[in-house]
């Protein structure tokens, strides 16, 4: 059997410039196996407001600018899209209601959300679809639930979300998004124990643990993959540099139980790394999605072992 050699990443948060280097990444690093971890969307829209004309003002990333052609234009969604935000072209007066309107700037936000992952999956079709590289995509605990109609009915790419799906002949793979729950409530956060619940819902179905992988957004806790800035009152990193473990019991808890071959985490944007747990070997490939830098890991399978690994970025 050809080897099997996974490229793994997460955390993207609508980089599409992240994206377009992910759809990449099976040609460049030679992977017959892409896995997207979650977290697939961003988190902030950029109104870009009509002045009259080829006129328009925007804010973006604290600087207040006039554009005044066409090419400014589009050279500036162009940056607001690679940073992983969302511009939205419009009226003043629209700019204005949605300001004061939050259920309506919050339709507005999950439609864009859902635009750009629609034309993400149609580019992952163009570029994969006859390649022979299989693409998983899933959603992580920050995306709204909405978004899942964009990863349905693909020629080319698969959520594999809930579900027990083989890789290859000898391996299987099971994923699951959510996460325990943060100080940040965000949408697909949950209870831990119900974490477990739906882990072990999946694994019910696996046919071969020693060679399966367990995708699962949440790393696993206390495991040096989930070590995050202690946050104050006000939620924002505390100033004596302080981290702590805020993975998942759960998770770690099957992990333990299972034993997997591999295990495929993300969620934690400043805990790169890879750790051994038993004989599992975890990886956290890290973030920088707004610099527009892909981190990842490259795995090389064989039966019943890894056969090397390795972090990536570029």
């Amino acid at each position: 059997m050809p080897q099997t050699k996974i490229f793994f990443t997460s955390d993207i948060h609508g980089s599409e410039r992240v994206f377009m280097k992910f759809v990449n990444s099976g040609k460049f690093y030679e992977a017959n196996v892409l896995v997207l971890g979650g977290d697939l969307t961003g988190k902030v829209v950029v109104p870009i407001v009509e002045q009259g004309g080829e006129a328009y003002s925007a804010r973006f990333l604290g600087q207040d600018m006039i554009l005044s052609t066409k090419e400014e234009l589009e050279n500036l969604m162009k940056k607001i899209r690679y940073t992983g935000y969302y511009p939205l072209v419009t009226s003043s007066r629209n700019a204005e209601e949605l300001s004061a309107d939050k259920k309506k700037l919050d339709a507005v936000f999950s439609q864009l959300m859902v635009e750009r992952l629609k034309s993400w999956i149609k580019i992952a079709e163009e570029r994969l679809g006859s390649s022979g590289i299989k693409c998983y995509v899933m959603p992580g605990n920050d995306d709204r639930p909405e978004i899942a109609e964009a990863l349905e009915g693909s020629s080319a790419v698969v959520n594999p979300e809930g579900k027990v799906v083989k890789i290859d002949p000898l391996h299987e793979m099971i994923s699951l998004g959510f996460s325990n729950v943060t100080p940040w409530s965000a949408p697909r956060d949950i209870a831990d124990q119900e974490l477990g619940q739906k882990i072990e819902d999946m694994v019910s179905s696996v046919v071969d643990m020693e060679n399966c992988i367990f995708n699962l957004h949440c790393p696993p806790f206390d495991s040096g993959l989930d070590s995050a800035p202690k946050l104050d009152q006000d939620l924002k990193p505390k100033l004596d540099g302080q981290l702590v473990p805020v993975g998942s019991p759960a998770v770690r808890s099957a992990i333990e139980k299972y034993k997997p071959l591999v295990g495929l985490h993300g969620h934690v944007h400043e805990s790169r790394g890879f750790k051994k747990i038993g004989k599992t070997l975890c990886v956290n490939p890290g973030s920088e999605y707004s610099e527009g830098i892909l981190r990842g890991a490259l795995i090389i399978l064989d039966d019943r072992k890894v056969k090397t690994f390795m972090l990536t970025s570029g």
